[in-house]
This record gives structure tokens, C-alpha cells and sequence, in this order.
């Protein structure tokens, strides 16, 4: 089974909600992970979250029906970070 990876932007004074920045599978995947890790963001495992996401187009907010999904990954991230 190919890696498949997306990245999630979200700017609470320009965004209506999270958008998805980045996406892909196999090498494309391999590198947005490389990138967040090169940058010390965090990442979370979740193969079924990100066989939605990657139905997002690039650069579009996430659908409403993700959005608890996508608050969770959010939560994650706050108490990883502390951010």
C-alpha cells in the first residue's frame, strides 16, 4: 500500500476553516512528510482521515462534514505543541 500524506493549513485571522495545502501518495507523501519533519511540525497518523482529505481539492477549505475530524487532528496538534 502507497504512503499517502496531506498537510493542513489554517489561519485563524485569513481562513473560514482549515484548508488543505498539500497531498499525495508514494513520493509526493514521502516528501510533505520529510518537509514537516525538516520543519518540526507535527504529524498524525490517520488513514482514514486522510482518504477524505485527499478528496479535498488543493488549497480549498474542508468540507463541513470534516470538520470534527480536522478539530481533532487541531487538538492534537495544541497539545503536542502547545501551540
Amino acid at each position: 500500500m502507497k504512503t499517502k500524506a496531506a498537510a493542513l493549513r489554517y489561519d485563524k485571522k485569513k481562513d473560514n476553516a482549515p484548508k488543505v495545502v498539500a497531498k499525495g501518495e508514494g513520493k509526493v507523501a514521502e516528501n510533505i512528510i520529510k518537509i514537516a519533519q525538516l520543519h518540526d511540525l507535527p504529524i498524525r497518523k490517520d488513514e482514514d482521515l486522510i482518504e477524505l482529505l485527499s478528496n479535498v481539492e488543493l488549497d480549498k477549505e474542508v468540507p463541513d462534514a470534516l470538520y470534527k475530524a480536522v478539530a481533532e487532528v487541531f487538538s492534537f496538534i495544541y497539545k503536542t505543541t502547545k501551540k
